[in-house]
This record gives structure tokens, sequence and C-alpha cells, in this order.
């Protein structure tokens, strides 16, 4: 299981420093929200995860299969739109375009396009969930 820490930046009013592993990652908000914008804001980061996740699936997928898929280029988005399911209330909606460079079939693009929406993080985003917080003082 991975384990990610966050912790806030008392110089900067929403600056986050995030560990995960050996790496050290910011977080920021917005300026017209108060941030200081030193770094990416968390839906940005998460629309990073999701892309990312995407590209490397559709690489290990075409690599197992001796494709040749040469390059993945992803663009990502989020906006809020009128949920169906209850009115009067918003979603938010992600959108993601995938370019794909390589000698590729039709057959293997629609492949590709397939196991897109199998990487984890997608999975993770669209799948049952379960988020489990706990509040300690100290």
């Amino acid at each position: 299981m991975s384990k990610v820490v966050v912790k806030s930046q008392p110089e900067q009013q929403y600056k986050q420093e995030i560990k995960v592993g050996k790496f050290t990652l910011l977080a920021d908000a917005p300026a017209e929200v108060g941030g200081s914008d030193l770094a990416p804001d968390p839906h940005d980061l998460l629309l990073s995860s999701l892309g990312a996740c995407t590209s490397i699936t559709m690489q290990m997928f075409a690599k197992r299969r001796g494709w040749d898929l040469q390059e993945v280029s992803i663009e990502l988005g989020e906006e809020k739109v009128d949920d169906p399911a209850q009115p009067g209330k918003q979603m938010s909606k992600i959108t993601r375009e995938i370019a794909v460079k390589g000698e590729l079939t039709a057959e293997q693009i629609d492949g590709l396009r397939a196991v897109a929406d199998k990487c984890p993080i997608h999975k993770l985003l669209t799948g049952s969930k379960e988020v489990v917080t706990t509040l300690k003082n100290g």
C-alpha cells in the first residue's frame, strides 16, 4: 500500500509539501482563493494522476503485444455540469483526450481506447470506494 504524507507549510497559507516515498511534490491553492499559486492545485494533481496512469497503462498494454506505440499524449480537464440524477445539483465532468503516435491499425487503436478505461486510477475514480478519516491533535 502506498503511503503519502502531506504537511502544510506555515510560511505560505495553503502551500502543501507532499512526500511520496523518496519524492517530494508541492500543491497550492490558486491566488484567487487565497493561495500563493506556487504549485498545481489538488484538482490538477488528480487529473495528472489520471493522465499518467492512463498513458502508462496504454504503453504497457501495447508493449506486451509488440505494437508500435511511440507516444501517448493526454489532455485532461474538469468542469462542473448539471447532475442528471440530482436535478438542481452539479457534478464534476472529467474530459480526457488521448492522442497516440505510431504505426497502429484501427483494431489496435480500438484496443488502446478500451484499455484506457482500465487504468487503476480510472477504476478508483469511477468505482466503489470508501475514504476513512481519523483526526488527532498533536
